[in-house]
């Protein structure tokens, strides 16, 4: 690595100016305010930290904590997880110098944010088990849980410069889903004692598992100087591409990405046109197929109906699982709009084919809305089983065409206004422009699942339902008929 830092110095010499005083010190002080900022939020969550362990809370909480790992497990996986620079790229990762110097603040850059979520987990680990003496255990879950963060990294790594170990990968991540299925169940039968056993052995977990993450990591920075180019190569063209995205604030921009990722190195084979769909059935029949195609996407959107049910049997709040159904549905309702996301960029394929505007609207609102639908009265029947009160899954029927509707306004939102003007707000400017955008969209499913949100907060009932049903058709109907 040490040849690496005079090649590093020398090409940055013309562009960066020598640090100075003042640059450290602006640098400190922007710690010392993002310290300030996230103290008080944890110290809330150490407060809530019960001192006695609650099985079905304990179970639901690990549950969602073993996703968690396995989605960032995931997430790291299909982002490389190493990624240079863009200039990086270009002059240092094809030269002679050795790969590992030339990966080594990307390391560094892995292991600080695998840290910062490890200790996420250990305070959301604290939080579902429990604690009668919080400090003592909030500092052995933090240790837990930055260990389990810092080993799934080695282990992207290792997966980045060996496909055994990206095998080994996949079978993690489902081994964390797994383990997520356990510790739901076990929490809600016979399992329970095994849970209090589990909090009272943590200690002896952590000292474990400190140890494997420290051999995963030395084994992963052994690794480091053998990862091949063009995964380096791959893995620093979506890493820019996605961070040219947040920077530039379009997160739009990512979905695009995930697209282009996806289909770019696949041959798809030739199927012929369904011969009874006619005008804009037919053209809605391609976000069909263009989703069957993707099979694996549609199993994760049906898992992904498990967590809300979990967050409310941990503890979290109704205001917090309604925004995890919210998301939830909306992102697996926009999942069948992508041929409405094409025409928002280019209406030439519709014109040509001699499909009607509202038409159009009308056949591709189908899709999402049964996606938004499906989804969400399966996460509905799974918090009718974790609670009491009058079953809530037929809202979830009722939502459909809300979401759908909402759903292809989102698909058709332009990119992040960034000339907008910015409002102060007690809690600081507010730039319009980036929100207005998250909002395109996610105003008009609300406005069509207003019943809903009563029924959810006051209890379901026959004229809320009667209410619902009408009010997703007329959002619908008044989408589809403002279409030009």
């Amino acid at each position: 690595m040490s040849r690496v830092a005079p090649i590093r110095a020398l090409t940055r010499a013309g562009e960066h100016r020598r640090r100075t005083w003042s640059d450290r010190y602006i640098s400190l002080f922007g710690l010392a305010l993002l310290a300030v900022l996230a103290l008080p939020v944890v110290g809330r969550a150490v407060a809530a930290v019960p001192g006695e362990v609650d099985p079905a809370r304990a179970g639901a909480g690990l549950a969602l904590v073993a996703l968690l790992l396995a989605g960032a497990l995931a997430l790291a996986r299909a982002v490389g997880p190493l990624g240079v620079s863009a200039a990086d790229a270009a002059w240092l990762v094809l030269s002679p110098l050795p790969r590992r110097g030339v990966l080594a603040p990307a390391l560094l850059i892995l292991a600080g944010a695998a840290a910062v979520l490890g200790a996420a987990v250990g305070l959301a680990l604290t939080g579902a088990l429990g604690a009668t003496d919080v400090a003592a255990r909030l500092v052995v879950a933090v240790v837990l849980g930055v260990s389990w963060a810092l080993a799934g990294a080695a282990t992207a790594v290792l997966a980045q410069a060996s496909q055994t170990w990206d095998g080994w990968v996949i079978a993690l991540i489902a081994a964390l889903v797994l383990a997520a299925a356990a510790a739901a169940v076990m929490s809600a039968g016979p399992g329970r004692g095994a849970l209090g056993a589990l909090a009272a052995a943590w200690t002896v977990a952590a000292g474990a598992w400190a140890a494997v993450a420290a051999a995963l990591a030395w084994r992963a920075w052994a690794a480091a100087a053998r990862i091949p180019a063009r995964a380096v190569l791959a893995a620093s063209d979506r890493v820019g591409l996605a961070v040219g995205a947040v920077v530039g604030l379009d997160p739009g921009a990512l979905t695009r990405i995930a697209e282009d990722a996806h289909w770019r190195s696949r041959t798809l084979r030739s199927r012929p046109w369904p011969a009874r769909l006619r005008g804009a059935a037919a053209v809605a029949w391609l976000d069909w197929r263009r989703l069957g195609r993707r099979p694996v996407l549609l199993a994760w959107a049906a898992a992904a109906a498990v967590p809300p049910a979990l967050a409310a049997r941990a503890g979290v709040g109704g205001a917090g699982v309604l925004f995890v159904l919210a998301a939830g549905a909306m992102a697996v309702a926009a999942a069948g709009t992508a041929g409405e996301r094409r025409d928002a960029g280019d209406a030439a394929l519709a014109r040509l084919l001699g499909a009607g505007p509202r038409a159009l609207a009308a056949a591709r609102a189908v899709l999402p809305g049964l996606l938004g639908g499906a989804w969400l009265t399966l996460a509905l029947a799974g918090l009718d089983l974790a609670g009491d009160g009058a079953p809530l899954w037929p809202l979830g029927v009722l939502c459909a065409p809300a979401l759908a509707a909402g759903a292809l306004r989102m698909a058709r939102r332009r990119p992040v206004e960034h000339t907008a003007p910015v409002v102060d707000t007690p809690l600081g400017p507010v730039p319009l422009g980036p929100v207005q955008w998250a909002l395109t969209g996610a105003d008009l499913a609300v406005l069509g699942c207003l019943p809903a949100l009563v029924a959810f907060a006051a209890g379901v009932s026959g004229p809320l339902l009667a209410a619902q049903a009408v009010a997703g058709a007329a959002v619908l109907t008044a989408h589809c008929a403002a279409r030009r």
